[in-house]
């Protein structure tokens, strides 16, 4: 019995130190993802609220569009002032999935996050068929390295690292 108590104490403070499991890497991999507006009375595990046009929204926690969906990207200066913009190229199935996706859901939000924190939020329009989603704000220059290490720039796909 004390031989499990040890056990079950050292793997709970191993799941409490995600350094000690990760081998000491620590936040050295990129994180970009597309969340879609959803209504508030969703199960309130499923979603979470964000200041967006001025207004309190809700979007699902599951992401639509990851960055395991995209092919290559490319910075750019944000129009306003507000950091760097990003497009990025999907893979062919992420791309017909975010064409079904924006096809049914026109007049609803969708976010998006870069490493972990909110930095752009659109309207959906009109349908997204071209493969390319865009970011036009809030990205930073330390966002951009950290992808850097991820994707390959737009134009640069076939290349070797």
């Amino acid at each position: 019995m004390k031989l499990l108590c040890g056990i079950l104490t050292a793997l709970t403070v191993l799941a409490m130190t995600p350094e000690l499991s990760a081998g000491g890497k620590k936040g050295d991999k990129a994180s970009v993802t597309f969340h879609l507006e959803t209504e508030g009375t969703d199960n309130p595990k499923m979603i979470f609220p964000q200041m967006t046009n001025g207004q309190t929204r809700y979007f699902r926690r599951s992401p639509e569009i990851t960055l395991l969906d995209m092919v290559s990207f490319s910075p750019f200066p944000a129009d306003n002032g507000e950091g760097l913009g990003l497009i990025f190229k999907l893979k062919p199935n992420a791309a017909n999935r975010l064409a079904a996706i924006t096809s049914a859901n026109l007049g609803r939000w969708m976010i998006s996050q870069v490493n972990g924190r909110g930095v752009d939020a659109v309207m959906i329009d009109k349908p997204v068929t071209d493969g390319v989603i865009v970011i036009w704000k809030g990205a930073s220059e330390a966002d951009v390295a950290i992808l850097d290490k991820e994707l390959p720039r737009i134009g640069a796909e076939n290349k070797k690292k």
